[in-house]
């Protein structure tokens, strides 16, 4: 539920902050006073586009700040996307500077439009004045009672199904009609792959070729150094080890005459040690067979051929192994893909899975179409559309990926009427009309805490209106709604009123908003019955309204 909002130059309201309480709200006033600014506010809380003309006259920058009630939904929601607070509120805030760039923050943290758009459909429903315009349309039809019937993760499997069939059917067409040219790509990639197969290059193989190549090109070097070195410590007429042996041995002399030598023979034996290992390991290393010149003979011819294939992919050697790699991938695909009767079963069998989902969900959709049409049909008749039929049709369609359902809304006027063609039949009143009444009866199945309508009542009046208020104010009773209207019948009907009115000062129009006691509201109801001269007949009527 939406708690607070709080504007700072934002197009001309120059500051605002307003506390929202849950119930039905209306919001009333002068044509152009402002009324819609806050949707429009509210609009870019919830991700819509910004630009800089919603920034004050002479601002540096707009500034829009909206809390929200939580709920555990949303707050999974948040955690995922590591946007998650302390608090049971969240806080979401829009700065847009007067080069019309802009800031979005969710809980005091960075965030993207796209986070916003996602976390305002959680939200709030804004249903326009415009609103109803869509329903002429057959994608719109379907989606409102798919997201009515709550078929979201039906549609996911139809369309998931339906994209892995037409994959495999793009396959199958590809090889029938392209089956001679799969067959010289084939040729084509089995030729690259003939020598490579056999050199069979691995991952990080010619790095660890290079590091050996170069040791084994010094191996001369290395065998004689080692040698000369390992003669030299212990072989050698005055080798290291008999120098250090005769120094050992007259230190130890000496120690009865002086026992602080004690330390320095310690140093003397710990060196003979070293010197001792030292001149194993350096004959071994000498005498070591892979320093042989048959090793570096093995070792030259593959770092040859690899470098032989490497020039035929016209690859770097170091990219030898990945490009190995994407040749097998290419031709396991064109192998495959001049399979016929194997691209026919699996094309077949995904048919046959997407048909089952598509099947699934028109059966949802069937019995949700009665439902709905039962309920709107219903509201007509409340609607000044007596003996009116509302029916949602559902007709074969070529497969995609929302189904095999055409839908189609389709309306009678009065009895005795076929009912035809939303869009052929229906006049702006009744189309405004039942948009209100689908706007109304398909909300109560929507988890979003939060309506608003903004000024649906068009074309509307006198008793329908007020049938149209007290729809509102029923739907107040389990969600927070937000109406914006000219109509008293539906003001009148409001848990709590706003106004919304416009003042220039200094040739500047500044926009506010006035939460209205009983006795501005009939001073505000009476406005919108009588126009500017309020008389006491209006007043009265506007408190028989109000009871």
């Amino acid at each position: 539920m939406l708690s607070r909002l709080s504007l700072k130059n934002f197009v001309i309201v120059k500051s605002l902050d307003l506390d929202i309480t849950s119930g039905f709200t209306v919001l009333t006033g002068e044509t152009g006073a402002g009324k819609s600014i806050l949707l429009d506010a509210l609009g870019l809380i919830l991700g819509d586009r910004a630009d800089a003309s919603v920034v004050a006259q002479g601002a540096d920058k707009a500034d829009i700040n909206a809390e929200f009630a939580s709920t555990p939904t949303i707050d999974a929601w948040l955690h995922n996307a590591e946007l998650a607070s302390d608090d049971d509120h969240i806080m979401v805030r829009r700065v847009i500077d007067a080069q019309g760039k802009s800031r979005a923050y969710i809980n005091g943290i960075g965030a993207s439009v796209a986070q916003l758009k996602e976390l305002g459909e959680q939200l709030v429903h804004i249903h326009g004045q415009h609103a109803h315009q869509q329903l002429l349309k057959s994608s719109a039809q379907r989606d409102l009672i798919d997201r009515h019937a709550q078929l979201g993760e039906a549609r996911t499997q139809v369309q998931t199904a339906y994209q892995q069939w037409l994959s495999s059917k793009n396959l199958l067409d590809a090889a029938l009609n392209d089956a001679a040219q799969l067959s010289e790509k084939l040729d084509a990639i089995s030729w690259q792959l003939e020598g490579v197969n056999q050199l069979a290059p691995q991952q990080d193989e010619w790095a660890n070729l290079s590091a050996e190549h170069a040791r084994l090109a010094h191996a001369a070097a290395l065998v004689q150094g080692t040698a000369s070195a390992a003669h030299a410590l212990k072989e050698d007429d005055q080798s290291v080890i008999d120098v250090l042996a005769e120094q050992i041995s007259a230190i130890t002399a000496l120690i009865p005459h002086d026992p602080r030598l004690n330390d320095a023979l310690e140093l003397l034996d710990s060196a003979m040690i070293n010197v001792q290992e030292a001149s194993h390991f350096l004959s071994a290393y000498a005498q070591r067979s892979d320093l042989s010149e048959s090793m570096f003979a093995q070792l030259d011819q593959r770092m040859s051929d690899w470098m032989t294939q490497a020039r035929k992919l016209r690859v770097a050697p170091e990219d030898l192994n990945a490009r190995w790699q994407e040749l097998q991938s290419e031709q396991n695909a064109l192998q495959a893909g001049l399979d016929i009767e194997q691209l026919k079963t699996t094309e077949k069998a995904l048919f046959a899975a997407f048909t089952k989902h598509a099947a699934a969900l028109t059966a949802a959709r069937t019995k949700a179409a009665a439902t709905l049409s039962q309920q709107v049909t219903a509201s007509m008749q409340l609607l000044n559309m007596t003996g009116g039929q509302f029916v949602i049709a559902l007709n074969p369609a070529a497969p995609s990926a929302s189904g095999v359902d055409a839908v189609e809304f389709l309306v009678a006027g009065h009895a005795g009427v076929k009912p035809q063609a939303l869009s052929k039949v229906a006049s702006g009143g009744e189309l405004a009309r039942i948009s209100l009444a689908l706007s109304v009866i398909t909300s109560t199945a929507n988890p979003v805490p939060t309506l608003i309508f903004d000024e649906v009542d068009s074309g509307i009046g006198g008793a329908v209106a007020q049938v149209v208020g007290g729809l509102l104010a029923q739907l107040g009773h389990t969600r927070q709604v937000l109406c914006v209207t000219h109509l008293p019948q539906v003001a009148a009907q409001g848990q709590h009123h706003w106004q919304v009115s416009k003042k220039t000062v200094e040739q500047q129009t500044h926009s506010t908003i006035h939460i209205l006691d009983t006795d501005q509201r009939i001073d505000e109801i009476a406005r919108m019955l009588g126009g500017v001269d309020i008389t006491d007949t209006t007043r009265a009527h506007a408190r028989e309204m109000l009871a």
